[in-house]
Formats: C-alpha cells, sequence, structure tokens
C-alpha cells in the first residue's frame, strides 16, 4: 500500500502553482537508475531517470541531474559551453562520476541553466511523474573554490519553484545537515548516509520525508536498525542496474 498521500497546496509560490502530491510514508522504496525494472508490491516509490516512463500505480519521483551534466551529454553541453563551469579554460569536472560542474556564478547563467532544467523538469511532470529529484545540490563542494554555498543555493532555490509550478514534489539531493525546506524542498533523497553518519542531519530537517540508499551490506543494516520503522531505506548495487541487488529492511 502507498499509504496516505499528502496534497500541498502551493499558493505562496504564485498563481500558475500546481498542487503537489507529498511524498508517502509508510512503504518502500527502489532507485532503479541504471534500468527500468518492476518492483514488489511493498514498494510504492520508485524513483527513474527522466528518460524513463514513471510506473503506474507507484508515486514516481523523475530522477534529474541539475546541477551536473551526464557523462554521456557532452555533445549537448559543448552547445551551450558558457555556462559550463572552468578552470583556465577546461571544464571542472567531478572526477569520481566524470560529470562537468554547471555554472550558476551569475543570475544570468543561473537564469539560463534554470530554463534548460526547467524544461526537464516540465518533461517529467507531463510524463506523469509526481516528484523530481535534482542531483548534486553539493555540486559547489567540488569547485575547487569557484562556485559558493550561496550561489548553489540560489540556483536551487530557482529549480525547486519549477518544479512546484509543474505540480511536482522537489527532493534534495546531497548536502546532509542543510534544512532545504527553507527553499521550498519537500522531501530529501540520501544516497551512504549511513556511512557517512548523516542520516540524522536529512532526518533532522525533513522527518519522515527521507528516503535512504545504502551501497554497502553493513551500511543499510545499520540505517534499518536506526531508521527502519519509519523511513523507506534500499540496498542498492553501485551501478543501480536494474537486476541487481535490492534488499529492504
Amino acid at each position: 500500500m502507498i499509504g496516505v498521500l499528502l496534497v500541498l497546496a502551493l499558493g505562496a509560490s504564485g498563481p500558475s502553482c500546481a498542487a503537489v502530491e507529498g511524498l508517502p510514508v509508510g512503504t518502500d522504496v527502489d532507485y532503479p537508475l541504471g534500468g527500468d525494472r518492476d518492483v514488489p508490491a511493498h514498494v510504492g516509490i520508485v524513483v527513474r531517470d527522466r528518460t524513463s516512463a514513471p510506473l503506474e500505480g507507484r508515486y514516481n519521483v523523475c530522477y534529474v541531474n541539475g546541477f551536473q551534466t551526464q557523462p554521456d551529454a557532452k555533445r549537448f553541453w559543448r552547445q551551450h559551453w558558457a555556462l559550463v563551469l572552468k578552470r583556465d579554460g577546461r571544464p571542472v569536472v567531478d572526477e569520481a562520476w566524470g560529470e562537468w560542474l554547471l555554472d550558476v556564478r551569475t543570475a544570468g547563467k543561473r537564469t539560463a541553466l534554470a530554463r534548460i532544467v526547467g524544461r526537464w523538469t516540465a518533461g517529467c511532470a507531463a510524463d506523469g511523474f509526481a516528484a523530481v529529484e535534482y542531483d548534486n545540490l553539493d555540486s559547489f563542494t567540488r569547485s575547487g573554490r569557484l562556485v559558493t554555498r550561496a550561489q548553489g543555493l540560489a540556483f536551487a532555490s530557482l529549480l525547486v519553484k519549477r518544479a512546484h509550478a509543474e505540480g511536482l514534489a522537489a527532493g534534495q539531493k546531497n548536502l546532509a545537515g542543510y534544512d532545504g525546506t527553507r527553499i521550498g524542498f519537500d522531501f530529501a533523497v540520501s544516497e551512504s548516509c549511513a556511512r557517512f553518519d548523516e542520516c540524522d542531519a536529512y532526518v533532522d530537517d525533513f522527518g519522515d520525508r527521507v528516503l535512504m540508499v545504502e551501497y554497502r551490506l553493513r551500511d543499510f543494516r545499520r540505517a534499518c536498525r536506526q531508521h527502519g520503522d519509519d523511513l523507506a531505506i534500499v540496498l542498492r548495487d553501485l551501478d543501480l542496474s536494474p537486476d541487481g541487488v535490492h534488499r529492504w529492511c
């Protein structure tokens, strides 16, 4: 059972803002970004890439890389080269994933990037997703001090407003300890919070509206001991493959 859904009226975001369906509680989550799959009946929340279709009968969260480029999207971003963060003419790279950081340092660039990411967000809504997860809120920490925290959060605020205008709940991804509800985030998605002792920080800010993804069995067990009675927690493989590791508390 997906459970009771909270419908939020977000009139403060402007006259074009649609009703937002809140994240359900009392159910499990699956995180198959590496490929679509069916899910067991106890899984009521599914996070899928924005290029995928939502899964009927579930609360679907659309994955959008809001602050960095996807590894296979370099041709697209070369057409928007001025919006890619550079040092000495070379893109600044998140080495762990081979992703270029986006340049959110000026209001003009933030506006231009928000138009691009906003189109993807609108696509999520048109496809039937209920929410959107904007990955890499903490991208500024990998910028070599080129991007400030304030600049990153200013861009995040634009994305949240667009999500709400499209009728989507907005999920904060990364930056544990920052209370994203200040700028309108409705829930959080945490990866490896048990491994890095960050789970309580997300719970302090978002309560039971936190989705937890762990990649090591010992971290998953720790998360389940601490939060398994209240939160949706899943153990996945690093490739997030459809037929890979899937365990729930």
